[in-house]
Formats: structure tokens, C-alpha cells, sequence
């Protein structure tokens, strides 16, 4: 089964030739996960390493707001019942869907509207590309509800793209990062209007879907990769990257285009 043929129960989902656009359900209240949602984006996104007909995602807002983040009465008060072994269970499952995004090999853009908190919040942290309206309002709340700040992936993720202090006041502060603050700090790529928001993130993905999408997967998996490397064996490891790239038919469609002063046109093998 393709993502064209997948449908979701627990989050809203279409593709529009080589995007597929997600975005969470129940508007009325600021689209909350709940534990049927995170397992249901975990596996589609897991299912997206076997589909090549999707060539970029969209998560987009919904409703004006991105994710509200955990739902306080679907996932908070259950979990107050459960022992130790079922936190982990869940825990574990939480930071199986930011291990799914960042290991989709499509290029991931968020689309950021309105309230992005908690979970939402980094949902939004684990795409590859992050878009936002004036009104976003992004805040890893965990310390709020008496959690570390050590969530999903944060302490590790968050860092790397605005800055180990600048993080730091989030993850203890709980507080909401305003969309100028994101745009300055490297959180956010650009600002655009409401009105633009899905419009502008669908038109970035579709561009992308149109790129060489075996390089752009060998980008996403370098990128995740060689946190853990040293320089020299990160620079190792792009050489035979790039290697392999070159002998992709997109290398030579890009090469004959050039010599014939016309745009390529990828195929992505």
C-alpha cells in the first residue's frame, strides 16, 4: 500500500502529486495527540521509506494551531495509572516518532500556525524545514507539568539547532519561543502570512519533490549521521556519499543539462 492509498483515523493526510500533507486532528481543541495519534504517525512515517512515490511531506497546521502537544485528559490522566513499565512503554513510543521523521528519507517541512507545545513542539523540531506565521508560539512545556525538559529527543535536538543556551531557557522555562524569536535564532527558516502558510510550505516540499531525491536522502541521512562523528570521519563519510551520488543517472541528467543550458530534470534514481 502507498501513502496515497493509506487512511488515517487519528490525523488528517492527503498527497498532492509527490507531497503528502499531514496535519493533526481536532481544531476545537488546538489538535492534542493522543496515544492512537502517535502511534499512527510513527508507522506512517515508518511506511514512507518503502514508498517512492511520496517525495517530500508537509505537516501542516490545522485550524489555525499546530499541536497543543500531549491531550491532558486522552494521554496525561491514563498515564498517572500506569507503572513503571508502562511510562517507559510510552516514552519509548513518543521518541519512536521523531526517530520515524528523522529517519523517513523524504525531506520533512513544518508548517507552523498558532500554539506548538509540548509534543507538537517537537514534531515541529524533528522536520528537516521549518516555516511559521507571526502568530506561532513554539514551547517545550515538560518543566510546566512537573516533567524534565529531557523529552523525545529535546535535550539532544534542540541545541544543535538554536544555540545550547537559548535552549536551555526553553527546556527550564517552559516558556514560548515568539516566531521573530524562532526566525532569529534559526528555529524557523522564514515567516510568512497565515494565509500562506500551507500554500508557501507545499510550494518549498514540491520544489524539493522535484530535486534529485536520492541526493536529498543521502543529505538527511549525512545530517543525522555525523552528529556522532568526528571531522575527519565525517569527512570521510561524505566522500563516499558523494561517490555513490555520482553515479546516480540524476548526476548525469544534471551534467547533460548544463552543457545544454537547460534546467535537469530529476528522476531521482
Amino acid at each position: 500500500m502507498t501513502m496515497r492509498d493509506f487512511q488515517p483515523m487519528h490525523f488528517n493526510h492527503r498527497v498532492d502529486g509527490a507531497v503528502a500533507v499531514i496535519s493533526l486532528a481536532r481544531p476545537e481543541r488546538k489538535n492534542p495527540l493522543t496515544f492512537e495519534s502517535y502511534a499512527e504517525l510513527r508507522d506512517w512515517f515508518r511506511a514512507l521509506a518503502s514508498d517512492s512515490d511520496v517525495k517530500a511531506v508537509v505537516i501542516a497546521s490545522n485550524g489555525g494551531n499546530f499541536s497543543s502537544g500531549g491531550d491532558v485528559h486522552d494521554i496525561i490522566g491514563p498515564l498517572l495509572t500506569r507503572d513503571m513499565k508502562g511510562l517507559l512503554a510510552f516514552t519509548r513510543m513518543t521518541g519512536d516518532l521523531v526517530k520515524a521523521i528523522r529517519a523517513c528519507p523524504q525531506p520533512v517541512v513544518a508548517a507552523v500556525d498558532g500554539v506548538c507545545a509540548g509534543a507538537g513542539a517537537m514534531i515541529a523540531l524533528a522536520a528537516d524545514v521549518r516555516t511559521a506565521t507571526p502568530a506561532a508560539r513554539t514551547a517545550f512545556l515538560f518543566t510546566r507539568v512537573g516533567l524534565g525538559g529531557c523529552d523525545m529527543g529535546a535535550c539532544a535536538m534542540l541545541p544543535r539547532v538554536i544555540g545550547q543556551g537559548r535552549a536551555a531557557e526553553l527546556l527550564f522555562t517552559g516558556r514560548a519561543m515568539t516566531a521573530d524569536e524562532g526566525e532569529r535564532w534559526g528555529f524557523f527558516n522564514r515567516i510568512v502570512d497565515s494565509e500562506a502558510l500551507e500554500r508557501d510550505a507545499v510550494a518549498l516540499a514540491r520544489s524539493l519533490a522535484e530535486g534529485p531525491t536520492f541526493a536529498h536522502m543521502m543529505t538527511k541521512t549525512m545530517l543525522n549521521q555525523e552528529w556522532s562523528m568526528s571531522l575527519d570521519q565525517a569527512i570521510e563519510a561524505e566522500a563516499q556519499a558523494q561517490a555513490i551520488c555520482m553515479r546516480t543517472e540524476d548526476f548525469r541528467r544534471a551534467y547533460e543539462a548544463f552543457r545544454a543550458k537547460a534546467k535537469p530534470a530529476f528522476s531521482g534514481d
